[in-house]
């Protein structure tokens, strides 16, 4: 073979590692991934609308319902799920996961949101506002709106169900190791090209307020539609799953029963909470590694709920937030493949581990100062902000939309492989061991702890917007342990990749990193 065709077949290699005949199991799989994400996009950016523009409600909601009804749910479910894993096999548990869920949208759009007046206790909600301080309004919202707020806790699990438990369980059963390298990344990049359909879907929906006559709820229509596509999508994805189960893993060139058996019998137990807890503690590299988990949770929390808090203000009708929600998410989607296929990958080889996993943070403290500063200082930038054509609330949007944008493009480019890269230099039982406990810790702690700052400040000071300058002090000091954390990670990753293994080193910055999740 000449080299031209050498070049040609490595350059096709990289841009599409995928051998025709793997089409039959990789195309339904990316399908399968598709449908899921993009019932996720469709799912979040309703659930806010619903809670942020309800009546009596806000923002503020949010933090109470992340701490008092999705984690025990999720904790809930997980008995359910370990109970059900243990009569039904994998097929029938996947469907029987997956039918609650369309059937709860389904009843939703149709029963729930029309009689939402005669379910909704707004009298006794008054009557406790009344009686309460006014930070205790996250706690009267879940209650004035508690179909929305159930709402809110099946589209969350949704993401950390289907996604993270089905789907990528399901990927994880089914694919080898070889492939997986070749596949996942490929998986991530769908991911986002969902967010680029279920966008516009949104948008779509959302407008229909332009078309519907006077007196009917454009909003209730919007839902119906949302919804509909939900369910629609939900159908593809069960019966996709069925014909990956009849047609692919019978076949013996994706799936070796046999060899999953041996997977199964080797595989270990988790660790516990308490043991993952204390090999942190006495591991300063996984110390660090959690920190850095931690910190991304906690700080892109406090930013996303101050967010959505000026959104409201800016468009506190229901459709109009969806339709700027659904900007967003194309916008999101565009700009994350983008950074996934051209800029990941080149810092990382360009400039080494150490400044890949500083930008993330940088970029969150950068556009966090202007977020903050012009949610603060609203008052006192009327005039110079005014010369700019627009108002400090609407910057404030822009500016707030920018840094999340970015904040997810940077993570599922740049965070999430160099998280994943950390784990390279350590040996087996440290990397399985060390990636249970930052799972079962450090992702705990970081999802929970902004919502639990957030919860108890409101509770102390009233509002959202009376707490905004403390939440900006936390956003700061949280992402400089971040970047200390970071930084010593570093020092420490560099060392141990500089060992007597310096030949292996191009070939572990090439590794594939673990696939980006979408939300």
């Amino acid at each position: 073979m000449s080299s031209e065709n050498q070049e040609f077949g490595k350059l096709r290699s990289f841009l599409w590692p995928i051998h025709a005949f793997e089409l039959k199991k990789i195309l339904p799989m990316f399908l399968l991934f598709f449908c899921i994400s993009f019932n996720y996009t469709i799912l979040r950016d309703t659930k806010d609308t619903l809670i942020v523009t309800a009546p009596g409600s806000g923002a503020e909601a949010i933090p109470f319902i992340k701490v008092w009804l999705v984690l025990p749910c999720a904790v809930l479910f997980m008995l359910i799920y370990s109970k059900l894993s243990n009569i039904l096999s994998k097929k029938q548990l996947f469907f029987a996961i997956i039918t609650p869920f369309l059937i709860y949208f389904a009843l939703f759009a149709t029963v729930l949101y029309p009689m939402k007046d005669a379910l909704h206790p707004t009298t006794a909600a008054d009557s406790l506002q009344a009686m309460l301080p006014q930070g205790m309004m996250g706690f009267i919202a879940i209650f004035r709106n508690w179909t929305f707020a159930l709402f809110y806790v099946f589209a969350e699990l949704w993401g950390s169900v289907m996604l993270s438990l089905m789907f990528w369980g399901f990927a994880n059963d089914i694919t080898r190791v070889g492939e997986a390298r070749r596949f996942y990344a490929l998986f991530g990049i769908g991911a986002n090209i969902a967010l680029l359909c279920s966008g516009p879907a949104i948008i779509f929906c959302s407008n229909i307020r332009k078309k519907v006559p006077a007196g009917v709820d454009a909003w209730g229509v919007s839902l119906n539609l949302l919804m509909g596509m939900v369910i629609l999508s939900g159908l593809v994805i069960m019966a996709t799953y069925w014909w990956i189960n009849r047609y692919v893993l019978t076949d013996t060139r994706f799936f070796d029963a046999e060899e999953q058996a041996l997977k199964k019998k080797k595989s270990k137990a988790k660790m516990s909470l308490k043991d993952s807890f204390l090999y942190l503690i006495r591991s300063p590299y996984m110390g660090c590694l959690a920190l850095i988990v931690i910190g991304y949770g906690i700080a892109i929390n406090i930013v996303e709920v101050t967010w959505k808090s000026q959104l409201k203000l800016q468009y506190p009708n229901a459709n109009d937030y969806s339709t700027f929600m659904g900007y967003f998410s194309t916008v999101t989607g565009a700009v994350t493949v983008l950074m996934m296929l051209f800029v990941g990958g080149n810092v990382i080889r360009r400039f080494g581990w150490g400044v890949a996993a500083l930008v993330t943070p940088i970029i969150l403290l950068v556009t966090g100062i202007g977020f903050f500063g012009l949610t603060i200082f609203q008052g006192n930038l009327t005039g110079i902000v005014a010369a700019l054509g627009t108002s400090p609330l609407m910057l404030a949007v822009i500016i707030g939309a920018a840094q999340n944008i970015m904040s997810k493009s940077c993570k599922y480019s740049l965070f999430d492989p160099t998280k994943e890269m950390a784990y390279i230099p350590l040996d087996q039982e440290q990397k399985s061991k060390g990636k249970a406990a930052v799972d079962v810790v450090a992702a705990r702690l970081g999802k929970s702890g902004g919502a639990l700052a957030q919860q108890g400040l409101i509770v102390a000071f009233g509002s959202l917007g009376a707490i905004t300058p403390y939440l900006a002090i936390i956003l700061m000091a949280v992402i400089g342990a971040w970047i200390i954390a970071s930084r010593a990670l570093n020092k420490q990753f560099v060392t141990l990749t500089t060992k007597p293994v310096e030949a292996e080193e191009p070939a572990a910055l090439e590794t594939q990193p673990e696939p980006a999740k979408a939300g």
